[in-house]
């Protein structure tokens, strides 16, 4: 927990804790298993105990952490059965979205999504890994965006939290961002062109990666996965 972060007064400061946490631990900065304390957060923040309190209670609403009577909170082992729900109700989501979006989506639509594109092979280029999944997640919510409904894109965030940490895992080498990228172009492509089947077709394709790395990371991290 050695990383530094400045709260400021652009927003309310358990909002801020939280968001700062749920980046430790979906990196594994903070691995899971690791004993979250009240104290060593406040006095790593310089705040009071509360608002560190309301952000373990969001972390434990995103299925991060676990809070243990008497024994304290501790950042919870990913679970893949977590994993693959959270991916089951993401691809409804999105695949409807990408579908209304290959119909209505502007050329502003399209060219924030262009520039997205670059911005990631520019992060793929520097191998910048948190930069790329900050970038793949916006690539995301412009789409959803595009539709002017960010609603659905709230739903997939407030869910993929226990997706987010495998993403991160994978991007070294089961899931290179080159290929999340070629991806993303396909998505692109099938929306340039108003084909909603292309664009379904490749969304699916997108989100079912996470289907077939989930097994090697887990082989490769089993201290850091529940047991089935």
């Amino acid at each position: 927990m050695s990383i530094a972060y400045t709260i400021t007064t652009s927003e309310p400061v358990n909002q801020q804790i939280y968001r700062y946490l749920r980046k430790d631990i979906v990196t594994c900065a903070i691995q899971p298993g690791s004993l979250l304390s009240e104290k060593e957060v406040s006095a790593r923040f310089n705040v009071s105990r509360q608002p560190v309190r309301e952000a373990f209670i969001k972390l434990a609403e995103a299925g991060l952490v676990q809070v243990l009577p008497q024994r304290g909170t501790f950042v919870r082992k990913i679970s893949a059965k977590r994993v693959a729900d959270g991916r089951f109700i993401r691809e409804a989501v999105e695949i409807s979205v990408v579908r209304r979006a290959a119909q209505t989506i502007t050329v502003q639509g399209l060219m924030a999504l262009e520039h997205n594109l670059q911005l990631q092979r520019m992060a793929a280029t520097r191998h910048d890994s948190q930069a790329f999944l900050s970038l793949d997640d916006e690539f995301h919510r412009l789409i959803a965006e595009s539709i002017d409904c960010r609603l659905a894109w709230e739903t997939v965030e407030n869910i993929k939290a226990t997706m987010d940490r495998v993403r991160f895992l994978t991007l070294s080498e089961v899931s290179p961002p080159e290929r999340l990228i070629e991806q993303h172009d396909a998505i692109f492509a099938a929306l340039k062109s108003g084909d909603a089947d292309a664009a379904e077709a490749a969304m699916r394709l997108h989100l079912q990666e996470m289907i077939f790395s989930i097994t090697p990371i887990a082989e490769r991290n089993s201290d850091w996965f529940e047991t089935p």
